[in-house]
């Protein structure tokens, strides 16, 4: 088995990902709150918000305000979601430090999210990218259902490795491997990512993992021992699953964090102020957020 990695990249995606699923409104200032106290924690990445239409995603109508008011902090890359040209626009305008576009890699989830076909949207990201690499900006592709479909079930990772070699032509810089739905398990991980590698350099595969069957933490560990070195994850678990009811959605980052510094693996990162940022939000919600850790660490730090 090959060596664990000695450093990893954490990229926070809590305040998009994240908030994006909360039913109520979160006050702008919450969210700028939120944001500086995990650009506080030294995370070097933090996907902050998302410009899409408020129509479709009312939680995210307030996105440049949030860029204007977070403290930004030398060093941090502040990123944002973009689903088209007007979306980048605005980003532009934001001043975010890089963008991401999502795609998937089954057909019935990307008609049902985006109402395009897998290459009709690969047509229109295209042109986000060729814009925004015009423009210096970086772009980040998540590409979707890339372990199980909640309409057509297991994914071919012949179709992952497709759609990820079309995101790396048209100039993404990062493909994100997402398991939108929580259905991994750690036997699949590598057969994905031999068929993804085949295409992309592992240098530029990230892993994002929800844990709607407590089986994050386990997909991390075959991520690592395969040699990935960047994970997305959501401070307190936060985000759900529409299409699991009461799933507990995103890895939280606290414990990403507890089981890579476990690992003697260097972040950067520190837990507790991580954990900090997610109580101050939990505060603001009115709630406990779903982590373990922070379930585990109540009264205590």
């Amino acid at each position: 088995m090959p060596p664990l990695p000695s450093s990893v990249t954490v990229v926070e995606v809590g305040p998009r990902d994240g908030l994006q699923n909360e039913a109520d409104v979160v006050t702008t200032d919450t969210k700028v709150a939120f944001i500086d106290a995990l650009s506080a924690s030294g995370l070097s990445r933090i996907e902050v918000t998302a410009f899409v239409s408020p129509r479709w995603v009312p939680q995210m109508a307030d996105a440049a305000e949030v860029c204007a008011r977070m403290a930004r902090r030398p060093g941090v890359v502040y990123s944002a979601l973009v689903p088209n040209q007007a979306g980048l626009d605005r980003a532009v305008a934001a001043g975010v430090d890089e963008v991401a576009i999502f795609a998937a890699a089954s057909e019935s989830f990307s008609r049902k999210n985006i109402n395009q076909s897998i290459d009709e949207s690969l047509a229109h990201y295209a042109e986000v990218c060729r814009q925004a690499t015009s423009l210096g900006l970086p772009v980040r592709g998540y590409l979707s259902t890339c372990f199980g479909c909640p309409y057509e079930g297991a994914v071919d990772p012949a179709a992952v490795a497709r759609v990820s070699a079309a995101l790396l032509a048209m100039g993404v810089r990062e493909v994100v491997i997402s398991d939108t739905i929580g259905v991994a398990q750690p036997g699949q991980i590598g057969p994905v990512l031999d068929a993804v590698t085949r295409a992309v350099p592992l240098s530029q595969v990230a892993l994002h993992l929800h844990d709607t069957r407590g089986m994050a933490a386990a997909n991390v560990l075959a991520g690592l021992h395969y040699g990935v070195t960047t994970f997305d994850s959501a401070a307190g678990g936060l985000g759900g699953c529409p299409f699991a009811p009461g799933a507990s959605g995103n890895l939280a980052t606290e414990e990403l964090l507890y089981l890579l510094h476990g690992l003697g693996i260097h972040t950067g990162v520190s837990l507790d102020a991580v954990a900090a940022a997610s109580r101050v939000l939990g505060g603001a919600l009115g709630r406990h957020l779903p982590s373990r850790y922070l379930r585990a660490t109540e009264g205590r730090a």
